[in-house]
């Protein structure tokens, strides 16, 4: 699904605009980046699921054409992780 196919389905299930349902998802969107911007971020949504914020440690790597040793930064990444109702959906 796309975020346009999102929109859509978001517009009809609430029976409002496309543009009203486009800028509700769009603050979803913002409010959930600034949230794990925190030092600690973490959104948990009941039933769906929860993101998180981990850091990844920096480590070394291998270039795969040539095999050269590589550092790797430490960097952010977002962790998902379902609810139970999202488990059983599937």
């Amino acid at each position: 699904m796309t975020k346009a196919e999102l929109i859509e389905k978001i517009a009809d299930d609430s029976g409002i605009t496309k543009a009203v349902a486009a800028k509700a998802l769009d603050s979803f969107f913002e409010g959930v980046g600034q949230a794990l911007k925190k030092k600690d971020g973490k959104v948990t949504l009941v039933g769906f699921g929860t993101f998180s914020k981990l850091r990844r440690k920096a480590r070394k790597g291998r270039n795969p054409q040539t095999g050269e040793e590589i550092k790797i930064k430490a960097s952010n990444v977002v962790k998902f992780r379902p609810g139970k109702k999202l488990k059983d959906a599937i």
